[in-house]
């Protein structure tokens, strides 16, 4: 078992919102509150730390009252860069990132993912869900990664790598899916648009 105070969450928001007409995602109204302090206080519950990975209006997302990065490589290079700016900063032996813009996340996300990677034994675990068509698909920025990964991470984005597949493909990956009964179909939707965040507020139907 993986306790939770051996975990830092890691809150992705360090993109540049490009299909949301350049706004700052993590900083978009949800529910009343920014997305990101949405995420914050869901995560918080399953995670012993909480970090924020922004690359812009840090004093707002300080204001959220944890500690906030900016990304560790330039020119918005990607969750791969949030990735290494979590496992530099991170100072239990487990990170788990999550994305600022998908909301209704599990909240036994972190059991789970914990849960398996403890019982095979593996370098990393990554969530799987059902997608709009229906097909079960990985979910790579739902990641529980290893702390003493950061040398690999590190050399593979020096070389100029920048697909989280192709990285966490060089390392013990185990997969987990969220389908069961009773899992929210929409907990791994991403809202890339104010129309599909809008879409998210409203109560799922039965």
């Amino acid at each position: 078992m993986i306790p939770a105070h051996d975990i830092t969450g890691l809150i992705l928001a360090g993109g540049r919102g490009a299909r949301m007409g350049g706004a700052d995602k993590g900083l978009q109204n949800f529910n009343g509150m920014p997305l990101a302090l949405h995420t914050l206080m869901r995560l918080q519950m399953q995670v012993g730390e909480v970090l924020i990975n922004a690359n812009r209006n840090l004093a707002a997302y300080e204001s959220f009252g944890v500690a906030v990065w900016h990304d560790a490589l330039p020119d918005f290079a990607g969750p791969l860069a949030g990735f290494m700016t979590g496992l530099e900063h991170c100072d239990t032996p487990w990170l788990l990132t999550v994305p600022c813009d998908t909301p209704l996340f599990p909240l036994d996300l972190v059991q789970r993912l914990a849960d398996a990677a403890a019982s095979q034994d593996a370098e990393i675990a990554m969530a799987c869900a059902p997608e709009a068509d229906g097909a079960l698909r990985p979910q790579p920025v739902f990641c529980l990664l290893r702390r003493e990964l950061m040398e690999s991470l590190h050399l593979f984005t020096q070389d100029g790598g920048r697909k989280i597949d192709a990285w966490t493909g060089q390392h013990r990956t185990v997969h987990v899916n969220f389908n069961a009964p009773g899992d929210d179909p929409r907990a791994f939707f991403n809202a890339n648009t104010l129309d599909e965040l809008r879409q998210l507020e409203s109560p799922a139907r039965p």
